[in-house]
């Protein structure tokens, strides 16, 4: 990929970041009932911190249920943070150009939350769940044209049609009228990501977007993704659980286990170096295509702990192979910088 802008610092955000969150928090409450105050609760994202460059993608990895794809939810304001604090500066769109305000999402309100959405969209994970499928692929698609009030009918066409084109679902006027059911698993994909551009926005959650396609159709999404992102300079935190999709992706890669976010680094840093025993883990598990490769089993103990009320020690003591009593009796390690660039909450990095 393209290299972008300097990335800001991992917890301070820098003052050109187009993203910075700090201390971002959801808990969901167990056994919520209308008499009593719930007095667990489910740890989803616990005090993360990161910032995003313009034009820069940042993936975010980890096993299912760490946390991924509520950060993601969090960041589009499709669920709203126990606390933390998410600031965007998004490129002013008057004939001046460059950057706005920085904008306080918890201040975000109904009134302000069109035009926040015309800066923010999100790609979901499922192409099959995605869309309606009584709409039609025109419908789908030019849905966001009409909520933003952007161009005359005629004007919409014409914007629906070259994006479908961008994306390449050539002929256009083959695929206009056509249904989701109508469509293969790639194509359906190549709509949504044609949605979420089509109002032109600077940053996008793709919650992995390729995960339910096959190989051949896997390939092109995420070329197809580089080449709009190179294009009209769009962010990416590109969410998965595959270390060789986020090499291919981003620029960065933050580690995610269990809520927290536990090494973030420029991604060939991180893959050459992983310092956090999760991420060297991670690593050990890539298959290699080699069928006379034997890989060592990773170096990991147990299953994923339960993320209702953790103990405050690192959240992954109970399977870590080079805890000590240090690691049990202290909160969990505050993220710190070993190299330039290379963050890691670990005792023993």
């Amino acid at each position: 990929m393209q290299t972008p802008m300097a990335a800001p610092n991992q917890t301070d955000g820098g003052q050109d970041a187009l993203v910075a969150v700090s201390g971002l928090t959801k808990r969901f409450p167990v056994l919520k009932s209308l008499f009593r105050q719930p007095s667990s609760f489910i740890h989803a994202v616990d005090d993360v911190s990161f910032a995003l460059a313009p034009g820069e993608s940042l993936g975010l990895v980890g096993e299912s249920g760490c946390g991924k794809t509520t950060v993601g939810k969090l960041l589009v304001k499709l669920l709203e943070p126990t606390s933390g604090g998410i600031h965007f500066r998004f490129p002013s769109r008057d004939a001046n150009g460059g950057s706005g305000e920085p904008v306080d999402a918890s201040e975000i309100r109904s009134t302000d939350l069109r035009a926040f959405r015309r800066q923010a969209q999100m790609i979901f994970q499922d192409p099959y769940e995605s869309m309606n499928p009584r709409r039609t692929i025109y419908d789908t698609i030019a849905e966001p044209l009409a909520v933003q009030g952007i161009g005359s009918m005629t004007n919409r066409v014409d914007r629906v049609t070259e994006i479908l084109t961008r994306v390449g679902l050539t002929p256009p006027s083959s695929f206009l009228f056509r249904h989701p059911h109508e469509l293969s698993g790639g194509q359906r994909q190549r709509v949504a990501i044609a949605r979420a551009l089509v109002i032109g926005p600077s940053f996008v959650v793709a919650d992995e977007p390729t995960s339910m396609l096959d190989v051949s159709s896997r390939t092109g999404i995420m070329s197809l993704m580089q080449e709009l992102a190179q294009q009209y300079g769009i962010s990416y935190l590109y969410i998965t659980h595959d270390l060789a999709v986020a090499r291919y992706m981003c620029h960065r890669i933050a580690v995610m286990y269990l809520g927290k976010i536990v090494e973030l680094a420029e991604t060939e840093e991180l893959l050459r170096n992983p310092l956090h025993p999760y991420t060297r883990a991670l690593l050990s598990a890539v298959p290699v295509p080699d069928p006379r490769f034997r890989r060592d089993r990773p170096d990991i103990l147990g299953d994923l702990t339960l993320p209702i009320d953790p103990p405050p020690r690192c959240r992954f003591y109970d399977r870590c192979p080079v805890a000590t009593d240090f690691c049990e009796g202290n909160p969990h390690p505050p993220m710190e910088e070993q190299t330039p660039g290379h963050w890691v909450a670990c005792y023993e990095a």
